[in-house]
């Protein structure tokens, strides 16, 4: 009879851990920061603020513009929050002489919804991709994606043709990153519970143009070894630059990444 309680009470446990992981895990991946509708961004740079329509909501997103760009940068930011900061990256990139178009999420600074899924990520990103086709061919847009957007970049780069895709970051799989992070979670209950598992590992095999992987050593977020393994599975031209004590924010300050950035995008 004890042993029956035992068991009894581990079943119920795991269920309610399952439950409770699966309506709490939107707060432990995603850190959006709400700005009012009316906020005005103030950059040195050239840009546009667009309001894209998507599927129940509005996407926020700026595009910076130069003179006579090479092409466009699609950047999907991390998961913490918004253009107000994230705005800050397109100088790498105009300087450079490209555009660079900046969305944000769902739930983030003025896009308008609440991300619910792992699809809905996806379908929003490729309504700003052909938006941008619009305006460019394919062969000058160019996919970024930066932690959390390395997932994002990746399935939607298995499903168009941009000219090359760069990862920093990036990780093997969201499920990885939570094993890394949650060691105390079962296995068993992040398979079933996890509704963003974003299986960059299973996409990048499909991707078809060049892949570029910036890392830090001593990324605390997402270890440096996911872009190891990564690198293992793409089956397109690929590159891995690894940033020696480069942390998880920090890469963009470190001579060898913008001398490489240099070298990709010339």
């Amino acid at each position: 009879m004890m042993l029956l309680k035992i068991v009894l009470v581990i079943i119920v446990g795991f269920v309610f851990g399952c439950g409770f992981f699966y309506f709490t895990q939107e707060g432990m991946i995603f850190y959006p920061s709400v700005l009012p509708p009316d906020f005005k961004y103030g950059f040195p740079a050239r840009f546009d603020e667009i309001m894209l329509p998507v599927d129940g909501a509005v996407i926020n997103a700026l595009h910076f513009k130069t003179e006579n760009p090479k092409g466009v940068i699609l950047y999907f930011h991390g998961n913490a929050g918004n253009l107000s900061g994230w705005g800050d990256i397109a100088v790498d990139f105009t300087r450079r002489s490209y555009d660079v178009f900046i969305p944000d999420y769902r739930g983030y600074g003025k896009s308008a919804g609440k991300i619910k899924n792992e699809e809905m990520l996806h379908r929003d990103a490729a309504v700003v991709y052909n938006y941008l086709k619009g305006y460019y061919p394919e062969d000058r847009i160019i996919l970024y994606g930066r932690s959390l957007g390395s997932g994002v970049a990746v399935y939607l780069a298995k499903t168009t043709r941009p000219h090359i895709i760069i990862l920093e970051s990036a990780f093997l799989s969201m499920r990885d990153v939570a094993a890394y992070h949650y060691p105390f979670i079962p296995g068993k209950m992040l398979d079933l519970g996890l509704k963003y598992p974003m299986r960059s590992d299973l996409w990048i095999s499909s991707v078809n143009c060049p892949v570029y992987l910036f890392h830090g050593t001593i990324d605390d977020i997402v270890p440096y070894s996911s872009s190891e393994q990564l690198l293992k599975l793409i089956r397109a031209e690929s590159r891995l630059i690894k940033i020696p004590g480069g942390g998880h924010n920090d890469l963009s300050k470190f001579k060898i990444y913008q001398k490489e950035l240099d070298r990709i995008l010339k």
